[in-house]
């Protein structure tokens, strides 16, 4: 790959990410089916799609402050598309109280912190100091939404169960950490850079109790099956 300019490699791995992208924001989709078919979005909550639209929408106006970052701007406008999707799927069908909860979420959260956050930084600053704060806020976020999969996994530790985990969404995660941090690393922006190693260490974590776990359950039927087996032998040979 020597004969490619940091240039050309910057935008390979743009374009990769954005190959690879929609297939996490396409993960919740089975969920919203369920939510559609049930007509009911009773039992799921709507805090991860707000903090994910609000980490779309952030990274979104840090690209517009960089100069040609048309492939950071074109991924989460995506990104931005999917979440308002999800939250108004969300908003259809849950019931009163989860409603006035998640329009609180989104009126305080999404629109009155990233108004706060737009016009401040808008108004007290400029240039690179702009730019400077603006990556460290987008960073944070970036790390939350990180760090969300850990809910699941400790679930999968203790129920010794993959029912909730996706392998495949688990390698899309992976392989979008992996070109986003070379895209920010070759462009020494290490507001992209450094949520991503997080981002590819849960999702290398993911993968591996996926496997560990994923012969689990059934292991444990089997074993039940077994003991029930010897129960029945045990007592034909009483009865004899």
């Amino acid at each position: 790959m020597g004969f490619l300019s940091n240039d050309h490699l910057t935008f390979l791995f743009g374009l990769l990410g954005n190959i690879v992208a929609p297939g996490m924001f396409l993960a919740p989709a089975p969920t919203f089916y369920t939510i559609f078919k049930r007509k009911s979005s009773e039992g799921f909550q709507s805090i991860p799609y707000s903090v994910a639209l609000m980490s779309a929408s952030l990274l979104l106006y840090y690209g517009l402050l960089k100069t040609n970052a048309y492939l950071l701007i074109s991924i989460n406008s995506i990104g931005c598309a999917f979440e308002v999707t999800y939250l108004i799927i969300y908003l259809i069908y849950a019931p009163k109280q989860e409603k006035m909860h998640t329009m609180k979420l989104l009126l305080i959260f999404n629109m009155g912190s990233f108004g706060v956050v737009l016009l401040l930084t808008m108004l007290l600053m400029k240039g690179k100091p702009r730019l400077s704060v603006v990556g460290w806020i987008c960073a944070v976020f970036s790390v939350a939404v990180c760090a969300a999969p850990l809910s699941i996994m400790r679930r999968v530790v203790r129920t010794k169960s993959v029912e909730y985990l996706s392998f495949t969404l688990s390698a899309s995660i992976t392989l979008n950490a992996v070109m986003w941090f070379f895209y920010g690393l070759l462009q020494h922006d290490y507001y992209i850079a450094l949520p991503n190693v997080l981002g590819f260490l849960f999702g290398i974590a993911q993968m591996i109790l996926y496997m560990v776990y994923k012969n689990a359950k059934k292991n444990v039927e089997e074993k039940s099956e077994q003991l029930a087996g010897n129960k029945e032998v045990v007592q034909m040979t009483n009865e004899t």
